[in-house]
């Protein structure tokens, strides 16, 4: 039992058995009688193990350790890496969104001027002397002043956001 226990704490460690002699200064041999059950390492040296293994001397004494460390580690891993695509899908599919939003407000911005042009666009030619079409002379003038000025900063951000949204490759 305590020979499997130097082997499976050794290894969860990992730790060569040349490794694990430097660290007690003993000869690999001296590992290697300990792990194949040949010999038994006297209680200073059980001692030292226990303080190189950073474990209960109890632990090397007690019930057989398993090797489900390297196991444990092998899972997260793999966990680790499932979340990482995740989060790269996550990254794509925000991307994309925003790729084609940004594509619609381009879209939207040249409508409205083709409207506006459609129109013939009364921008500052609108007759206020009519007092039901005055309050909508107001509010589409006022629409029409901002949408002008705005508009062509927007669109130059948004052709700027789709280029460096755009998939790379």
């Amino acid at each position: 039992m305590l020979s499997e226990n130097i082997r499976a704490i050794r290894k969860s460690k990992g730790l060569s058995q040349e490794e694990l002699a430097i660290k007690l200064n003993v000869v690999r041999q001296t590992i290697s009688k300990w792990e194949q059950g040949l010999s038994v390492p006297d209680a200073d040296m059980l001692i030292s193990l226990s303080e190189a293994f950073e474990t209960p001397v109890s632990t090397l004494l007690g019930e057989t350790v398993m090797e489900s460390e390297v196991d444990d580690l092998k899972a997260i891993s793999e966990k680790l890496e499932i979340v990482n695509l995740q989060l790269a899908q996550r990254k794509t599919t925000r991307r994309k969104t925003l790729y084609w939003l940004l594509i619609s407000l381009c879209a939207v911005i040249v409508l409205i001027f083709a409207v506006l042009i459609a129109l013939n666009s009364p921008y500052l030619g609108w007759d206020y002397s009519d007092p039901e079409t005055a309050v909508v002379g107001v509010a589409f003038h006022a629409f029409e002043w901002l949408f002008v000025r705005l508009a062509p900063i927007i669109f130059i951000g948004a052709i700027v956001g789709i280029f460096l949204t755009r998939k790379k490759g």
